[in-house]
């Protein structure tokens, strides 16, 4: 990837974030329309979403996620090519929200290492990182499990924790609104079926998460968290998500500070 333009050094506090969604496991961009008018509504210059599909993500299970990160990679440069062509965002570095296992590849195309023999290198074109529900921590002991989190591990041995911090930000939105528990209802030992699929946790402790991602995964090392109360994982079969309205507004403002401030980091350095 070409280096980005500079022009928006000259402005930031006056800036505007050009956007990309990475859309999490399973999803298509639809999926993602309704945040990305609510972002549009609170300023954002434009909201590209990643055009990884459903069928995208099925072959990634048997071949690996080279290939969706190879197309999170090409709508970063489109993110970027946009940001350029805004007056708001003067070419400005992109922010990225990454939902779910968005949020890893949008680590992963910081990586100046080669990922399934693609390198992404794209740290310059990234301004910040917002992961929501991202389950970036794996530590199960199950071989099925540990399988899952190949990606996540991936991640962590080549670009862990907040490692382009300052220049790039990073920011953890995660919930805490559904408590997997093996004594309780059904859903409740459901949901710590799939907690425990990520995390090794005591038996019988109760595991707050978001339904899917245990609260304890999806929090990233030095990165700054957000944990919201009633926010579930999935966008489609939950009543309610990270991406409504009032959950954006609970993240979005901090998300675009943490941005402008790893822009000023990278002015002065």
């Amino acid at each position: 990837m070409t280096t980005p333009p500079t022009a928006w050094r000259e402005g930031i506090e006056t800036l505007q974030p050009t956007v990309l969604i990475i859309g999490g496991f399973m999803s298509s961009p639809p999926m993602y329309r309704g945040l990305c008018r609510l972002l549009l509504d609170r300023d954002a210059t434009e909201v590209v979403v990643a055009p990884i599909w459903l069928p995208d993500w099925v072959l990634a299970t048997r071949r690996g996620q080279g290939a969706v990160a190879t197309r999170a990679g090409r709508a970063l440069v489109a993110a970027s090519a946009a940001s350029a062509a805004s007056p708001a965002s003067a070419g400005a570095p992109v922010l990225v929200v990454g939902h779910s296992a968005g949020g890893v590849i949008a680590r992963i195309l910081t990586s100046p290492d080669a990922f399934q023999g693609r390198r992404m290198n794209g740290s310059a074109r990234i301004g910040a990182i917002v992961t929501l529900g991202t389950p970036h921590m794996f530590d199960a002991r199950d071989r099925s499990a540990q399988q899952r989190g190949e990606t996540s591990r991936w991640a962590n041995d080549h670009v862990p924790g907040v490692f382009f911090s300052p220049r790039v930000g990073y920011l953890c939105v995660s919930s805490r609104a559904v408590v997997g528990t093996p004594l309780g209802n059904a859903k409740e030992r459901r949901t710590d079926g799939f907690y425990r699929g990520v995390v090794d946790a005591p038996v019988g402790s109760p595991i707050p998460g978001d339904g899917v991602v245990p609260l304890a995964a999806a929090l990233l090392p030095g990165a700054p968290a957000i944990v919201l109360d009633d926010a579930e994982h999935a966008n489609v079969i939950a009543r309610r998500w990270y991406g409504d309205a009032d959950h954006v507004d609970a993240w979005w403002p901090r998300a675009v500070e943490v941005w402008r401030s790893a822009l000023r980091a990278r002015a002065a350095g």
